[in-house]
């Protein structure tokens, strides 16, 4: 019995840090409620930091990053009745993490400490560049997991 209270317990736990629940609403939207539509893939990379403060992590290691990204908007496209086209938003996604999937990413970014956040950043910037083509103008949340117990996000309108 104790083993079915550890399995729905770690259920739970999993549930709540992830993006199963409702995304953030879009502050710039100016109100309380809105769309999402969320992507989840995953990318595996390979970096080291600088800095004394990274302990160990200054050595080359490797992670591998669940990636949630939801696409946000006050309201759905006319006639489609969609944020955007989920096999569009999908194959965008996918677009942009091969470019660091399987990847050493001191070798991309030789200059910067490519820690979660910054990552998050970068992969938020590259998909508003695809979305801008696309006339998507809503806001773009990209999160990425280190664990189940660690992650971090960027948020910000498609600009």
């Amino acid at each position: 019995m104790n083993y079915l209270i550890a399995i729905t317990l770690s259920i739970c736990i999993l549930l709540a840090s992830s993006s199963i629940l409702p995304s953030p609403v879009d502050p710039s939207l100016g109100s309380n409620s809105g769309f999402s539509l969320g992507i989840r893939d995953s990318i595996m990379i390979a970096h080291s930091f600088v800095g004394e403060e990274f302990g160990p992590a200054q050595n080359l290691h490797g992670a591998t990053y669940t990636v949630d990204v939801d696409f946000l908007a006050s309201s759905l496209v006319e006639r489609c009745n969609w944020v955007i086209d989920i096999g569009l938003a999908s194959s965008m996604v996918n677009e942009i993490l091969g470019k660091y999937n399987f990847k050493n990413l001191n070798d991309i970014f030789p200059e910067d400490n490519t820690t979660t956040e910054f990552m998050c950043q970068v992969i938020h910037r590259d998909l508003c560049e695809k979305l801008k083509e696309s006339g998507f103008t809503g806001g773009l949340q990209v999160k990425l997991y280190e664990s189940h117990k660690a992650w971090a996000s960027y948020y910000r309108p498609v600009e």
